[in-house]
């Protein structure tokens, strides 16, 4: 074998590679496009490149979906049983036995075949409080991270005080799994490009979030190389410009197909009640329909709704990829200048208690404005430090101070367009196993498994 190390840069497209990126220059000439699935969001790409399929056949539809049997809409579970076919840690085992894997940050990575795995996870503990931390197999590697490193930084891995904090942190605990294991492949997670694409758009000045990652990147491609190890560099996804923020479940309220539960004065969704309603999850948005024959009236709906450009219905589902029972009925595509939010309340004051909160695992679908302050807050961040005072002193609290104002987000992704914009990109320092032309998404684990398993000559 050849041992590897897959680098994920998440965002990265090939308009962004310039002067702040010396470091990942150094792999540019190998630089390919991919074609992502859809949905191009985190968990559905992943999964695509640790199986070679589609969603319709790992099953990750999204982010997120609305379980059926339980009657909840989650994202972001965590257990890597969720995906429905062999990852390729299965496949390379068959071909080596004493093939080993690290996940280091890779979503899905609990309850996993991995040999070690890495994964933000926070403590929640019986008063309410909510600590950074992060899960670890071994189980005693996250002690010995933690002090090696300090505690995971996961306030600066999302909401709004992420930073570079949390990828150099994966970035130093990477090395200490090659140093400590040194498995025949690693999978490396940096996120941090992904924060400011969202805020700031793929055509702001993310000049400094550049020189930052490429600083990681830099770290990270001189040590493994120092180690014997091949590197490959890509992205899940590219980032285009949006303006239009589109609010699927307020259409499908003023359209009577929404069932509210209202408790302390404030709204919240019914789901098995609705007649429809939709997990929204940047620029797809799985529709969930419980009265059949709602579905032609809804399809039409939403194919006269600005911004979208695509409604998808039963087997028109299988030409994005999409065809499996975790989707919706319905599944929408936003325009390229488009994204869907979650927001199904009419009135502010009766937003759900969690609307102005970072809370991932309660939302009824993906929230980018957690990325930001609330707006009409004079001064966010002494909101904030009350808040960590209470905290201190042992009283409760509720850390309210997230915005609900989408035009805050200026990038998004969930749909291929075919710009350079949206359009992920696969580096190597093999680049001999590179195809001259753009991939699937698909291509993407047979080639990791042709970088770990064909040999090379002497000149290589």
């Amino acid at each position: 074998m050849n041992r590897t190390v897959v680098i994920n840069v998440v965002g990265l497209t090939k308009n962004l590679l310039g002067v702040h990126t010396p470091n990942i220059n150094k792999l540019a000439d190998s630089a390919i496009g991919i074609k992502p699935n859809t949905p191009a969001v985190t968990c559905s790409a992943q999964a695509t490149y640790l199986t070679g399929k589609s969603p319709s056949e790992h099953g990750i539809v999204a982010n997120g979906w609305y379980f059926r049997d339980q009657n909840e809409v989650w994202l972001w579970r965590q257990s890597n049983q969720l995906i429905q076919a062999p990852k390729i840690w299965d496949l390379a085992r068959e071909l080596d036995p004493g093939f080993t894997c690290s996940n280091t940050f890779w979503w899905y990575a609990m309850a996993t075949g991995a040999d070690y795995t890495l994964t933000p996870r926070p403590l929640y503990l019986a008063d309410g409080r909510k600590m950074p931390d992060c899960y670890t197999y071994p189980l005693d590697l996250r002690d010995t991270l933690t002090k090696k490193l300090g505690t995971f930084p996961l306030f600066n891995f999302w909401g709004p005080a992420t930073s570079i904090k949390s990828s150099q942190w994966i970035a130093d605990a990477a090395l200490h799994v090659e140093e400590t294991y040194s498995p025949s492949l690693q999978l490396v997670y940096l996120p941090h490009l992904d924060y400011c694409l969202q805020k700031q758009g793929p055509k702001g000045d993310i000049s400094k979030d550049l020189q930052e990652i490429d600083q990681v990147v830099g770290q990270l491609i001189d040590f493994f190389t120092t180690r014997g190890c091949q590197i490959i560099l890509l992205s899940e996804y590219g980032i285009v410009p949006v303006s239009r923020p589109v609010h699927p479940n307020r259409i499908l309220r003023e359209a009577n197909k929404l069932s509210i539960k209202v408790d302390l004065g404030r709204e919240y969704l019914d789901f098995h009640t609705c007649r429809a309603f939709a997990l929204s999850d940047h620029q797809i948005a799985h529709i969930y329909i419980q009265a059949k024959e709602d579905i032609a009236e809804i399809k039409t709906l939403f194919q006269n709704t600005p911004g979208v450009a695509k409604v998808l219905e039963g087997e028109e589902r299988e030409e994005y990829g999409l065809n499996h029972e975790r989707s919706g009925e319905l599944v929408l595509l936003a325009e390229p200048d488009s994204w869907f939010t979650y927001y199904y309340w009419e009135d502010e004051a009766r937003a759900p208690d969690y609307a102005h909160q970072v809370e991932i695992h309660k939302k009824p679908g993906f929230d980018p404005c957690e990325m930001f302050f609330d707006p009409t807050l004079r001064f966010p961040k002494l909101k904030v430090l009350r808040r960590v005072l209470q905290k201190l002193l042992g009283f409760r609290y509720v850390m309210d101070v997230i915005s609900t104002e989408p035009s805050q987000i200026k990038g998004s992704h969930g749909v291929y367009d075919g710009t350079v914009f949206s359009t992920p990109v696969l580096m190597s320092t093999f680049p001999e196993l590179l195809p001259d032309r753009q991939i699937d998404s698909t291509e993407v684990c047979g080639l990791i498994l042709d970088h770990l398993f064909t040999e090379r000559t002497s000149n290589d």
